[in-house]
């Protein structure tokens, strides 16, 4: 999964059920196995399914865990701690930053563009799709998505990462389908790169190999 990017930072954004958090635990959790590492949680808009849910064991692996405050309690409005921007400042090998949601959550993200600037060349930012899920299943809706959330993040896309899945019922035409979406979006935002990831055991060779972390306890039972 470190071979997604060499980048210092690597920001992770998409709509609900794209997989984003998925994919940034992943990373996180292979790149503290060759460096230093933090991720930082950056949802202020989704309660649920994000990578603060999994901080004990980011932790014991050795990844430094950054949230908004109250993320994990029933307080409505979380606020973003001064502590995030301390990643610009203090030395840190790798820094995942797990955007929530569409252009809303890009806000947040908007907050950090100046400091993002000065390290822009050592920064990818990552559009995570699932072809699957309503709002990017065509490429008029990715680059829709896309646009909205460089809007409002202030940063553009410079990745997009095809992550076609439906759960346990994932077939390999599926992703293959996803693929097509995100080269014709790729083409109309005019990003050069398209990454595939699934989980090893669809047999798709070309994609990146994805761990399931976040699956629920229904899911894990069934």
């Amino acid at each position: 999964m470190t071979a997604l990017t060499d980048s210092r930072f690597v920001v992770l954004v998409g709509n609900y059920g794209s997989g984003k958090t998925e994919l940034s635990l992943n990373l996180a959790l292979a790149s503290a196995k060759q460096m230093t590492t933090t991720l930082v949680d950056l949802d202020i808009v989704n309660p649920y399914f994000r990578s603060g849910e999994k901080a004990d064991e980011l932790k014991a692996a050795g990844v430094r865990v950054l949230m908004p405050t109250f993320a994990m309690s029933t307080v409505d409005i979380p606020a973003l701690p001064a502590e995030i921007q301390s990643v610009f400042e203090q030395p840190s090998q790798r820094v995942i930053f797990d955007v929530g949601g569409d252009d809303t959550g890009a806000a947040a993200l908007g907050r950090y563009a100046p400091s993002f600037r000065r390290y822009r060349e050592d920064t990818t930012v990552c559009l995570v799709i699932n072809a699957m899920r309503p709002l990017t299943q065509t490429a008029e809706d990715v680059v829709d998505l896309a646009q909205r959330i460089a809007a409002r993040g202030r940063m553009n896309i410079d990745v997009i990462i095809n992550n076609t899945n439906l759960a346990d019922q994932t077939e390999p035409e599926m992703l293959a389908a996803g693929h097509q979406v995100a080269v014709e979006a790729a083409k109309l935002l005019g990003v050069s790169r398209v990454v595939d990831v699934a989980m090893p055991q669809l047999g798709v060779k070309e994609a990146l190999p994805l761990t399931r972390h976040m699956a629920p306890d229904w899911m894990e039972d069934a």
